[in-house]
């Protein structure tokens, strides 16, 4: 505000000053003013009134009396209304000259929307103008319409979708699929897609994200349409629009797809970013430029009261005899000074907002100081008097709702940090609520939660604000400039600190909103609020994590500060002990934060047993709410809490807890350890699978990126899973320390409860966090990628290409280096404002927290049905998040070993689960294990996991069926790794594979044959499906000559999993030979056949130079793929064969030459054979021990000749008699068997092969009831 008046070595030269020790020597109870200046030019109160005023020297005459009410008001109507008379006109109406308001609600010169011209269904969801579309596409005009001058509204975006807005005329037809910019005469502009509309789009401005304020501005003298971005020109959109005469002229418009909110501004309120040279459509109220002069005076009272408390030196030079203390007047000018305002006000009621919203928001903000330290003392003497008037109510109102508007607008800016962003704004709106009065103001408002939200709003950048956030940028090994580093260091340093202030402030709103008790009947505890704000809050998201969200759910930043505020106050501590004694489960020790308390503990199965409107829509592990409440039934366990001891699930000599000697990783110090690795924005990426960027949707990001292929499961026939793990394996059983104990009592119930928060975290973990994690996560991958490519292209660049391929090189360099550049910066800002060091101490304590209490509750079928699904998601992708974060939070030698045991635990009995009905979770729990065993240090955490030893080898054998087929072959490919034919090239040797692991899954395939036999089958089956569709993928590109990038990816991962499967039918074939061996030979002709049919695909390709060009992937070199890779497990499989052949010479067993010689065409047979032996071993093998197994081969083939010519020339000599009695199903064994009832026969071997897969006779497709053999002496 400006200031008048003239100043004396920087005081007011109005000031009534006092002079130390003359205090004491006056009567302070009545102080009597001298009404004139003596000779050396002491000045008067009256000179200082005219300075509070702003009014001329000598203008107030002499004051005889005291300063009172009655002399402040008569100045104010007197000598400062005279002044200010024509500020009631200071805009004038000669700006208004080109616009027409057509009447529209109870003033007629209030802009709104045109209710006739709304298409589709937008609604007003808050006064004035909050809108939101119902529809899938909506539109509508305002009642205004502009033809000549310079105008301008705002648009204030609650989401970030698709929205057009602009200026339309009349003639712009709105339909059901065209709005503002689809047709003529129309001009949109729309940040979601980055494109300008006139009939047809193009490129234009930048990305909006919420919070976005966008200016839209025409310009009809110059015939040009602008937008602005949070006050930043976009460029000139339009230019050479067409010109409309009076009344017909442009329209604000605005089009907005289902579920998009937007809020519009033509000049009801102040607008947030003004731009020069035009006018809001809707005219200020004309008292708005009176009462921003009254509360400059007020500003001016407070600066002298100011200056006199900083008693500055300058003030005893000056000498001056002491008149009146600004203390003392302060109370009565100030209070002239309100009654006036509120009298002017008064008159006008509809000027409120704007004067709260304008000028006293402004004057608020003044006061109290942007920045710290704020002027607390400053800002409470105008609250004490304001709150003097109850019509100061209505104005407090207002100026609650405008900080949560600013809440949500306020960007980062990196020069004002610390105390950018919405912390101004915050921590305004803190102080001012510690009033109770105003608190009790707030909470009673309609709008209480709403602005809630919006306190709790935090606007993300969008690509163009990092870069002026972040102007250097610099990773390891860029050929950046070396004080890009430390730049970037303190770029960082700052943002963080500004992120930090703004989630304290959070937290201190939350905190006075716990500590309020409402002035209800009957009397309610601390609390109450805060969990019905929650509970709405819930109830208002629920269908949040579906792909398209219901209209009217939270903005993303309302989740994520909510989950900050909750995790802090159950990490590190609510940091109030006053409600201490209320808050349920604080008990056992106030001082230490909820989840890294120790010993007993307790949950309320409640929560997940009532039918609470927030709750029921969430589906549960075993089904909906209201399916499982019909079905199983569970009101008698409402009323009773589950306890347990911490650890009571681990194995006693590894459990780590909070009370035991070793603790958990969240309650170690590894900081210093790590503190130098966030010095880097990437130094610990690497770490990882880079190779693996496959994604699957909805599901854990982190897990299901390093699962590849996961979705060539979906083209396999959905058939029910042969799991052998039946329900009455997680039946209940009796778990040592837990108990269930009675609810306490009704004033308990209601009481908010940490477990509560708690479960509250979770579901805002699942719905707000971890599509941030995601997002993080993509970026991640990301920069990895385009480091790589760029280092690519800085290589190829050395090596001194032709010029015109140096072109293209340095402007694909280009393309890359903003491609890292963007990603590092994105990479950065997720790590600030997602991954500080006690979030992820906290994230780590919710993990542990939660898988015992999934395991609790897992022994108790009836409450583990009831579990929400956003429990194990959210614990699961929260895992996952912590073992990727970067930095590191702990070393992965240690992250599982203390304190994560049970989530291994957890995984290995659960993600075969029947309990849990949904198919997507018990894939995400086995995704989890397949990404886990890629990595030594958790593989030895599963191996010293004596729960994970005695379940995971049958759970993964029951699980290989049709839909989890994949994960499973990567688990069991991971645990016999290295230890097959030509793996141990690139440095697999048998020491990275699990002895442990391949000496139980041998132990439970023969301890358990029908299990075994039936994943034999689906072995069989499933491998010779993908060698299939791999043969017919490769040929449809033959026949058409080309290779199209999808056809190339989809051959080269069915190729993958054809190599993977074969490692896998070589490991059983190594580790459980009598399988093959022993007993019916039906298996070891599957298995012969199996490998016939292989070589057949893989030799017989005509084109051999297509073919290998078929597998390869971008990137990928031949030696990394080659025909070797499905061709190895084959002669792995014939060598495990003949060696335990060999083994069991004295032992009865099947011949495998004789099976081998059976199968048909001898020339084929043995070119087939012969391929196997020509074949480059050298390139898989290191040294030449591979010569003496190829020669054990060639033996073999030897063997296989010899049989075959036998058997034919005793067909030719006609040794061999024709018999009736062959089986007519392979025309090589005796019809030794027929099936009941209905008596066809043929021989075992091919009755026993058909029925692994199918029931019914292969000739009359009757259903088979018994398998009868056919003895010699009965035939």
């Amino acid at each position: 505000m400006a200031e008048d008046g003239l100043r004396l070595d920087g005081l007011f030269s109005g000031l009534a000053l006092i002079l130390n020790g003359e205090s004491s020597k006056e009567n302070s109870s009545k102080t009597h003013l001298v009404s004139s200046c003596d000779e050396i030019g002491y000045q008067s109160v009256e000179r200082t009134l005219e300075y509070v005023f702003g009014l001329p020297n000598r203008s107030i005459g002499p004051v005889s009396g005291l300063v009172d009410g009655n002399l402040v008001r008569g100045i104010l109507k007197n000598e400062f209304s005279k002044l200010h008379a024509n500020s009631n006109v200071l805009d004038g109406d000669g700006y208004r000259d080109g616009i027409c308001i057509y009447g529209s609600g109870c003033r007629p010169d209030t802009v709104g929307l045109d209710e006739i011209s709304i298409r589709g269904d937008i609604r007003i969801i808050k006064p004035p103008l909050l809108v939101e579309s119902l529809a899938m596409f909506s539109s509508a005009r305002a009642n205004a319409s502009v033809w000549k001058g310079k105008w301008m509204y705002e648009v204030i975006l609650e989401t970030a979708g698709i929205q057009q807005i602009g200026w339309a005329t009349v003639s712009c037809p709105f339909t059901d699929h065209k709005g503002v910019g689809d047709s003529e005469d129309s001009y949109a502009f729309d940040g979601r897609r980055v494109r300008k509309w006139n009939r047809d789009a193009e490129s234009y401005g930048q990305t909006w994200v919420v919070g976005d304020v966008i200016g839209c501005c025409i310009d009809l003298d110059c015939n040009e349409i602008s937008f602005y971005r949070n006050g930043v020109s976009l460029g000139l959109a339009f230019n050479g629009i067409r010109k409309m005469g009076v009344g017909c002229g442009y329209y604000p418009a605005v089009s907005l797809s289902q579920g998009e909110r937007c809020e519009l501004n033509f000049g009801g309120r102040p607008f947030k970013f003004p731009i020069e040279g035009y006018h809001p459509l809707q005219a200020p109220p004309s008292l708005n430029s009176f009462a921003t002069q009254l509360l400059r005076c007020l500003s001016r009272l407070l600066g002298l009261h100011s200056v006199e408390q900083a008693k500055h030196s300058s003030v005893e030079k000056l000498r001056l005899k002491r008149f009146v203390s600004p203390n003392e007047i302060f109370y009565p000018v100030s209070h002239g000074i309100c009654e006036e305002l509120f009298s002017v006000l008064g008159a006008d009621v509809w000027s409120i907002e704007y004067v709260a919203w304008g000028p006293f928001l402004s004057f608020m903000v003044e006061v109290f100081g942007l920045q710290a330290p704020h002027d607390y003392s400053g800002l409470d003497r105008v609250l004490d008097v304001f709150l003097e008037f109850n019509r100061s109510h209505l104005l407090f109102e207002h100026i609650i709702n405008a900080l949560a508007c600013g809440c949500k607008t306020a960007p980062l800016v990196l020069k004002e940090c610390p105390c950018s962003g919405s912390y101004p704004y915050l921590a305004l709106a803190c102080h001012i609520l510690r009033r109770q009065e105003l608190m009790v103001l707030w909470w009673k408002s309609p709008d209480f939660e709403y602005h809630f939200e919006g306190f709790l709003s935090r606007k993300d950048p969008n690509k163009n604000d990092l870069e002026c956030m972040m102007p250097s940028v610099w990773w390891p090994g860029s050929c950046e400039d070396v004080s890009y580093e430390s730049s970037m260091l303190l770029t960082t340093t700052a943002l963080s600190e500004a992120v930090n202030k703004i989630e304290e402030k959070h937290m201190d709103l939350c905190r006075l909103v716990i500590q309020f008790i409402p002035p209800v009947t009957p009397p309610q505890l601390p609390g109450s609020v805060f969990r019905t704000f929650l509970q709405n809050l819930l109830l208002k998201n629920r269908g949040a994590d579906r792909n398209l969200p219901p209209p009217g759910v939270s903005s993303n930043s309302v989740l994520v500060s909510l989950y900050t505020v909750i995790l802090h106050f159950l990490s590190e501590g609510f940091g109030m002990g006053e409600i201490c004694g209320w808050l349920k489960g604080s008990e056992n020790g106030c001082d230490v934060g909820f989840l890294h308390r120790g010993g007993h503990r307790s949950f309320p199965v409640g929560l997940f047993l009532r039918n609470d409107p927030h709750r029921n829509d969430n589906t549960r592990l075993g089904g909906s709410f209201s399916h499982l409440s019909k079905s199983h039934p569970a009101d008698d366990q409402e009323a009773e809490d589950i306890r347990w001891e911490e650890g009571c699930m681990d194995d006693e000599e590894t459990r780590v807890t909070h009370l035991s000697i070793r603790k958990p990783c969240c309650c170690s110090s590894y900081d210093e350890d790590f503190t130098r690795t966030s010095k880097y924005p990437i130094r610990y990426t690497a770490k990882g699978s880079r190779a693996h960027c496959t994604s699957m949707p909805e599901r854990s990001s982190h897990v299901t990126t390093e699962c590849s292929a996961g979705s060539l499961s979906d083209d396999i026939a959905d058939k029910p899973s042969s799991s052998y793990q039946s329900e009455s394996d997680f039946s209940y059983c009796p778990v040592q320390h837990r108990s269930f104990i009675p609810r306490e009592g009704v004033m308990s119930s209601a009481t908010l409860r940490e477990e509560e928060l708690l479960d509250v975290l979770l579901l805002l973990y699942h719905i707000g966090l971890a599509p941030n994690f995601k997002q993080a996560s993509y970026y991640m991958n990301l920069q990895l990628q385009s480091i790589a490519n760029l280092e690519e292209t800085d290589k190829k660049i050395r090596e001194g290409p032709c010029f015109e391929q140096l072109k293209h090189l340095k402007e694909a360099r280009n393309v890359h280096r903003e491609e890292v550049i963007d990603s590092v910066r994105q990479c950065a800002w997720f790590r600030i404002s997602l991954s500080s060091r006690w979030k992820q101490r906290g994230m780590y304590a919710t993990c542990m927290w939660t898988v015992q209490l999934l395991l609790v509750l897992s022994k108790v079928d009836l409450l583990f049905t009831y579990v929400p699904e956003y429990y194990l998601e959210a614990l699961v992708d929260c895992f996952h998040v912590l073992r990727k974060c970067d930095p590191p939070f702990v070393p992965s030698s240690i992250f599982i070993k203390q304190g994560l045991a049970s989530f291994m635990t957890f995984v290995v009995t659960h993600f075969n689960d029947p309990r849990i009905s949904s198919a997507d979770l018990r894939d995400l729990l086995l995704q989890s294990i397949s990404v886990l065993v890629q990595y030594k240090e958790y593989l030895a955490a599963f191996e010293s996991n004596e729960a994970v030893k005695q379940r995971m080898p049958k759970a993964l054998l029951s699980a290989f069926d049709n839909r989890s087929w994949i994960p499973v072959t990567n688990i069991l490919l991971r645990l016999c790794k290295g230890s097959g034919f030509g793996s141990s090239k690139h440095g697999e040797s048998s020491s990275s594979s699990s002895i442990i692991f391949q000496r139980l899954l041998g132990q439970t395939c023969i301890s358990d044959e029908t299990l075994f036999s039936a994943f034999l089958n689906r072995l069989f089956n499933t491998l010779s499906w993908t060698m299939t569709e791999f043969s017919v993928s490769v040929r449809e590109m033959q026949e058409k000559y080309q290779v199209l990038e999808f056809q190339q990816k989809k051959c080269s991962v069915i190729y993958d999993l054809s190599c993977n499967l074969a490692r896998v039918l070589e490991f059983c074939t190594h580790e459980i030979p009598q399988a093959f061996l022993s007993g019916a030979d039906t298996n070891l002709r599957r298995l012969t056949e199996l490998i016939v049919f292989i070589l057949n695909h893989i030799t017989s390709a005509e084109d051999t130079e297509f073919f290998d060009l078929s597998l390869r992937r971008h990137g990928q070199s031949l030696e990394k793929v080659n025909r070797g890779m499905v061709l190895a497990p084959l002669v792995g499989i014939i060598l495990n064969l003949i060696n335990a052949s060999e083994q069991m010479e004295c032992r009865e067993h099947n011949d495998v030459v004789s099976i081998f010689a059976s199968m048909g065409c001898l020339d084929s047979f043995n070119c087939r054979f012969q391929y196997l032996l020509d074949y480059n071993w050298a390139g898989s093998f290191r040294g030449n021990d591979y010569l003496g197994k190829l020669a054990q081969l060639e033996n073999f083939l030897n063997l296989i000749l010899l049989r075959s010519q036998s058997q034919e020339n005793k067909i030719l000599g006609g040794e061999t008699d024709v018999n009736d009695d062959i089986c007519c199903i392979c025309y090589s064994s005796e019809a030794d068997a027929r099936f009941a009832p209905c008596s066809h026969r043929s021989c075992y071997g091919c009755i026993t092969r058909h029925l692994l897969n199918c029931h019914r006779c292969f000739f009359c497709n009757a259903t088979v009831l018994d398998v009868v053999r056919i003895s010699d002496k009965a035939d």
